[in-house]
């Protein structure tokens, strides 16, 4: 397989699972690699959206394709993923808040 690229997919209704979603992909002639719905770290809930990597010959035809489409109800939003900013500034503050 190529090189892959990450996909942002957002409106997802709250019980969609990771085989579903990609089922819909793979219906719609996009091959998936690493799928992932992000969940609450402490519900273990979705969040509503997650990340699909596809070859990056499929990124904009994937795009194309399952932006808008319908899943149990809710359209996606489907985009490139972003990369993630850093948490928190390079910075170092000792226990009062200082920089150091």
């Amino acid at each position: 397989m190529e090189e892959k690229n990450k996909l942002y997919v957002g409106n997802l209704e709250y019980s969609v699972t990771e085989e579903e979603l990609a089922q819909t992909f793979n219906e719609n002639g996009i091959e998936t690699g690493e799928l992932r719905i992000v969940k609450d770290r402490y519900t273990g809930k979705s969040k509503g959206f997650g990340f699909v990597e596809v070859e990056e010959k499929d990124v904009q035809r994937a795009i194309d394709v399952m932006d808008g489409k319908d899943l149990k109800g809710r359209k996606l939003r489907v985009s490139r993923a972003r990369r993630p900013r850093e948490r928190f500034n390079k910075r170092r503050y000792d226990f009062r808040g200082k920089t150091g």
